[in-house]
């Protein structure tokens, strides 16, 4: 018989949204840091063409400086905008903030009339929000499937960002769930064991 998982999955996210919630701006900031320049200094961030990237909110690991970072040495920047009735995304390439509105779930997205859609993934990679993940870099996110959906054709380097407190041993997944190719948190980068 097989274990319904979904309760256990909604006990991690809230765990995980308690401990952000309860972070201090300037622990946030620290830690958020220390992960943006783990990132910065990754051999694929520094040899990709493309950063596909989420546009952080309050309880998520900032965007912001890796964005502008991305930009400063000439990289394409794109990010996602949830397309409406589905649970699909479809990322959009930036060249400033002017090019963003309020969208779905209160999330900086991009203005389509304004952006070009990013379409090769080649030599990109997507830096992905997690709430939770473990060892083998399987993540929790949300709980709605967009980045589950993107990634699964998403050709380049899939990485995770997350804090150390929101690590578990071993996440609860199914077959369609896909490990990523790292996991960035403020003490460490974890690969999955293959």
């Amino acid at each position: 018989m097989i274990k319904d998982i979904r309760p256990l999955k909604m006990r991690l996210r809230n765990e995980a949204k308690q401990y952000r919630s309860a972070l201090s701006e300037q622990e946030k900031e620290r830690l958020d840091k220390k992960i943006a320049n783990k990132l910065l200094s990754l051999w694929s961030f520094r040899e990709a063409d493309t950063i596909f990237a989420y546009m952080s909110t309050g309880i998520e690991i900032g965007t912001d400086e890796i964005i502008a970072k991305a930009w400063e040495l000439g990289k394409k920047v794109a990010v996602p905008r949830c397309i409406p009735g589905t649970r699909h995304m479809q990322f959009y390439y930036i060249t400033d903030y002017s090019q963003l509105e309020n969208g779905s779930f209160g999330v900086r997205e991009p203005i389509p009339d304004k952006c070009i859609p990013a379409t090769d993934s080649s030599n990109a990679i997507c830096v992905v929000p997690a709430l939770v993940f473990d060892k083998n870099c399987y993540r929790l996110g949300y709980g709605k499937g967009y980045y589950d959906r993107f990634l699964s054709g998403f050709e380049g380097s899939a990485v995770g960002l997350c804090y150390e407190s929101c690590r578990n041993d071993a996440l609860p997944h199914g077959k369609y769930d896909k490990s990523l190719d790292l996991f960035i948190t403020e003490t460490r980068i974890y690969t999955p064991a293959r």
